[in-house]
């Protein structure tokens, strides 16, 4: 987050979090159906792959929630900037 950036700014990123948090979250889900498939070593990779990308979905979700909040400020108080 940067404090020169406008209520739009914020919440266009805030909106691009979403998208990637949206993304890592399919990604984990893909890697989760196929930890079912395979081999045990390959199993066990996939299960590694969707808890990596399931916490990369929550860093997103935390990075969207910190913009908005900001965008929100910026709005409140009156200058949007």
């Amino acid at each position: 987050m940067s404090d020169d950036k406008s209520t739009l700014g914020n919440m266009a990123d805030a909106a691009k979090a979403k998208l990637n948090e949206g993304a890592d979250r399919a990604r984990a889900a893909g890697h989760d159906l196929a930890s079912n498939f395979g081999g045990t070593a390959d199993n066990l990779k996939d299960k590694a792959e969707a808890a990596e990308d399931r916490a990369k979905a929550e860093v997103h979700n935390a990075e969207a929630h910190a913009e908005y909040g900001e965008g929100k400020r910026e709005a409140q108080d009156g200058d949007g900037h």
